[in-house]
């Protein structure tokens, strides 16, 4: 089912390569229509998005303040859990809020040689908005990663929207509202929700940042409305790399390959190993356990259309590689993960050693699941809050200490032809 490669074999770039390429085609279509949405929204506001949402989510509400859920309905919705669900969204949040508070920047500042102080100045953003997906598919996960760190920065605001088809909603997701500390709900989705946060209308406040993953509307309706306000990371399909010396139990990578398959028919799961039998035992483990399982259909594609199992000579040949591939997740499924890791550069989050499966970094080990994909963590991280903070440079010159920085500043706007900027420094050399 999953193609083999090795790369010892001439062909193994383009093979790899191919695999690699997901349908990256700009869409002139889609980009047209969500561009359309996203005006009418700004035009239109509170109108546009009961329109849109009477048509995509089948509702038919007659004003916005059927959309918001009150903040007392989401601690409800909590109040109600059965008691395993309540301890682990529990477990969840303290550990997640726990790891993110490592994170945080502070201000800091240093007098310099001639008596000028310079620092920086960390705020956090005012408001926030994250989206979160909706409707039969729930992902409270999501709203833990995407709010827990915002709260930890200091974000004063946090928008939650979530789509709610016909008026479906899980109840898991706004009891992780409740926990995470978010400060209004709204049952809006699609790109009309990303336009909403990013422009306001008279019901949705403007944020300064939208957050949180969604499909090709809502990744469409992000790029369009950048720079507007801030964007999180336009992510693409969710990937696994798996590195394994072949002495884990093949039941045990299977299930791992097998977790990120069952995202979705894009989703790619890949397993590196320099052990060919091992290989082996896998691609039979795979065709004996894949009937029993609940998504069987969108994992078979998934790992026939984007899944490999790739042969190495040696484990220095899978870390090349997995730098190569900057894959979202990494599992380094070896005796002796600290080894590796010491060279690897490129990926958004590393799973060490034969006991840590990459789904317990999507739910509760603590650091965040956002991650960069599609080669991404090359140049990107993962979401944080360092996301929801941001830093102004501060200067403050001394009568002494101006004297020499503005000469130097004058000198260089006369070599740059820009005479109010010289004259500008000039007045302080002559203070």
């Amino acid at each position: 089912m999953m193609r083999r490669l090795n790369s010892d074999t001439s062909g193994f770039d383009a093979e790899l390569q191919a695999l690699m390429a997901s349908d990256g085609v700009r869409d002139e279509g889609l980009i047209a229509t969500v561009q359309a949405l996203v005006d009418d929204v700004r035009a239109r506001g509170d109108a546009a998005v009961l329109e849109y949402t009477a048509r995509f989510d089948r509702r038919t509400v007659s004003s916005m303040t059927e959309l918001e859920i009150p903040l007392a309905d989401c601690a409800q919705a909590f109040a109600q859990l059965p008691a395993d669900l309540k301890s682990a969204l529990q477990l969840a949040a303290s550990r997640i809020r726990e790891y993110h508070q490592y994170q945080l920047a502070e201000s800091w500042e240093y007098t310099d040689g001639l008596g000028n102080r310079l620092g920086q100045k960390v705020t956090p953003l005012d408001r926030v908005g994250i989206y979160v997906p909706g409707g039969k598919a729930s992902y409270p996960s999501s709203v833990l990663m995407n709010a827990l760190p915002a709260k930890v920065a200091g974000v004063d605001e946090i928008i939650m929207v979530v789509p709610a088809p016909e008026g479906v909603l899980n109840p898991m997701v706004l009891a992780a509202a409740h926990i995470a500390g978010v400060d209004r709900v709204f049952t809006v989705g699609g790109a009309q929700a990303i336009a909403a946060l990013a422009y306001g209308t008279r019901t949705i406040p403007a944020v300064d940042k939208i957050v949180g993953p969604g499909n090709a509307y809502v990744a469409t309706a992000k790029r369009l409305v950048f720079g507007q306000v801030g964007l999180d990371m336009i992510a693409g399909p969710s990937e696994v790399v798996v590195v394994c010396d072949g002495q884990t139990h093949p039941e045990w990578i299977v299930f791992d390959l097998f977790a990120q398959a069952e995202h979705d028919e894009q989703a790619q799961s890949i397993l590196i190993s320099p052990d060919a039998a091992f290989l082996d035992t896998v691609a039979v483990t795979i065709e004996r356990l894949l009937p029993q399982q609940p998504r069987a259909a969108i994992i078979r594609e998934s790992l026939q259309n984007r899944g490999a199992l790739i042969h190495v000579p040696d484990l220095n040949a899978a870390v090349a590689l997995c730098n190569r591939l900057a894959p979202e997740h990494l599992e380094l499924s070896v005796a002796d993960p600290d080894a590796l890791l010491a060279n690897i550069r490129h990926a958004g989050a590393v799973f060490m050693g034969r006991y840590t499966a990459e789904v317990m970094g999507d739910y509760c080990a603590g650091p965040n699941h956002v991650l960069p994909t599609s080669g991404t963590a090359r140049f990107s991280s993962p979401l944080g809050v360092y996301d929801f903070q941001k830093r102004m440079s501060v200067i403050r010159c001394t009568p002494a200490g101006a004297k020499p920085l503005a000469e130097a500043a004058r000198v260089l706007a006369d070599s740059e032809s820009l005479a109010a900027h010289a004259a500008s420094a000039a007045c302080r050399t002559d203070a």
